[in-house]
């Protein structure tokens, strides 16, 4: 019974490492994919030593502020370290306003708690991650009929609602994103905030542009908690939705 319970063990082990590995290969596989790497991959070696940081990232963590035009990748190489600032890149195009999205054809990029859901190696906007909205929050208080959908970190400096950066800065983000991945990293972690809730003059516009919407201001406090907590701790904090959609964190 050992014996056959080693084996099954063994062999589970192979189908993971064989699971993880097909990931790579497959998006090597694509023309797009196998020229950032070949382009990007010793580069960005180079960039994690610079900064002290282990190669590769097993696990990443990606925030994004609207109204400062950020998006930040974290990176740790062990489980149960904290992440640490890799690079900030700059959201080069941006739709919509301050708030949440909570329809189709609203050109509002979502707010709030996702994680990256599909690779897009082929996208026509040359590489794209998708992100999981809508998420349980927003099927609560979106438009329960057309919440609208497709929304992705992508390339080509365009959008109508999406994350867009320029195509080198994709490479880079979507290589990251693949290697995680390729490490066991099912869950990558994508928050969306308004703003940076440290800058003074983000705080500002914020506080101004919101004064007549009590509840944006309140949706914010939620993900307010989610920033601070993170920006303390260095590590993800819980995140529940309850029934009424609302953001409940947790440490």
């Amino acid at each position: 019974m050992k014996n056959i319970l080693v084996c099954i063990f063994l062999l589970g082990a192979s189908f993971i490492a064989k699971a993880q590995n097909s990931f790579m290969q497959y998006q090597r596989s694509f023309p797009r994919v196998a020229y950032a790497m070949q382009l990007k991959e010793d580069t960005l070696k180079k960039q994690f030593e610079a900064k002290g940081l282990n190669w590769p990232a097993t696990q990443i963590y990606i925030r994004s502020f609207k109204y400062d035009s950020q998006l930040e990748v974290w990176v740790k190489s062990q489980k149960a370290d904290t992440f640490s600032l890799f690079k900030t890149y700059k959201i080069c195009a941006l739709a919509g306003s301050i708030g949440p999205k909570r329809m189709e054809g609203d050109f509002q990029v979502p707010e709030g708690f996702y994680y990256i859901n599909r690779f897009n190696p082929n996208s026509e906007y040359h590489l794209a991650l998708g992100i999981n909205y809508p998420n349980e929050s927003d099927k609560v208080l979106g438009d329960p009929d057309k919440p609208g959908g497709g929304i992705y970190i992508h390339g080509s400096c365009v959008t109508v609602g999406c994350i867009p950066v320029l195509d080198p800065q994709i490479e880079e983000i979507y290589i990251l994103a693949t290697i995680a991945k390729n490490n066991g990293q099912d869950f990558i972690p994508v928050h969306i905030f308004p703003i940076k809730y440290d800058n003074p003059k983000s705080v500002e516009y914020f506080t101004t542009a919101t004064k007549n919407y009590p509840y944006l201001q309140a949706f914010s406090k939620e993900l307010k908690a989610a920033f601070e907590y993170f920006d303390k701790t260095k590590k993800l904090p819980h995140i529940a939705v309850d029934n009424k959609g609302d953001y409940i964190v947790m440490e």
